[in-house]
């Protein structure tokens, strides 16, 4: 049975989180100075993304709430005891700039219009709701998604199964007749597989080493892998 939707994360797929992330903190940092535990820019910048990762880790797994993990992250980074208020009040001139700098990837808006008379589209995210809806509505996109699913409210996240049954049963279609799309390889395209969707890794990075897996490395192979391609459904990468 053709697909007849498509299933996107947003940070790092659609939204240029890393980017975003990066320039904020660069910005925080030349106002407030870099924590002396770092030697550089770069190093705090280095340290401040495998801080993110593992508190985000935590956030999905059911460990701390949102607002939790940000104040963890800034406590770690800054390597002192703080109380909430002032961890909150030290991470708002990060988000200022973040926020600031948030853009999609130059590929999105062409490929949504390029499928919008075929395929209907969805989102799937390990976040928030109220965080993600504020976003795209932001991004000036939100419209452009018919159901929106986030872990928070669901109790579950990807790469379990039920996180994508979920989203499937939210546009009433069977996994099977649904593609998910993400940046992560395990997480998102291998987590969908399992599921008995079409996980395609979108792969912007070039990391390769995933022979197991569809991968693109811009929206811009997808229409063409959705519409037919003979190498979809087998592992391949679209170079």
């Amino acid at each position: 049975m053709p697909i007849r939707a498509v299933l996107w994360d947003i940070d790092d797929t659609i939204f240029d989180y890393a980017g975003a992330d990066d320039t904020g903190m660069r910005l925080h940092l030349e106002g407030v100075g870099v924590p002396e535990v770092y030697a550089s820019a770069d190093e705090a910048l280095a340290a401040w993304k495998a801080i993110t990762v593992r508190h985000w880790a935590r956030f999905a797994a059911g460990e701390t709430d949102f607002p939790g993990q940000r104040r963890d992250r800034v406590r770690e980074f800054l390597s002192r005891v703080m109380e909430d208020g002032e961890a909150d009040e030290w991470l708002a001139g990060h988000l200022s700039h973040f926020e600031a700098a948030w853009a999609l990837f130059p590929d999105v808006l062409p490929v949504l219009d390029r499928l919008v008379p075929d395929y209907r589209h969805a989102i799937l995210s390990n976040s928030s709701t109220g965080h993600q809806h504020r976003k795209l509505t932001a991004l000036g996109v939100r419209d452009r998604f018919e159901a929106m699913v986030c872990a928070v409210e669901l109790g579950i996240s990807k790469p379990e199964p039920g996180a994508f049954h979920a989203a499937c049963e939210a546009l009433a279609l069977e996994p099977h007749e649904v593609a998910y799309v993400g940046d992560e390889p395990d997480i998102d395209a291998s987590g969908a597989v399992a599921a008995g969707l079409r996980g395609i890794w979108l792969d912007r990075r070039g990391r390769g080493g995933r022979p197991d897996l569809v991968t693109i490395t811009g929206l811009d192979q997808l229409p063409g892998l959705l519409a037919g391609d003979t190498r979809f459904g087998a592992p391949d990468t679209f170079g």
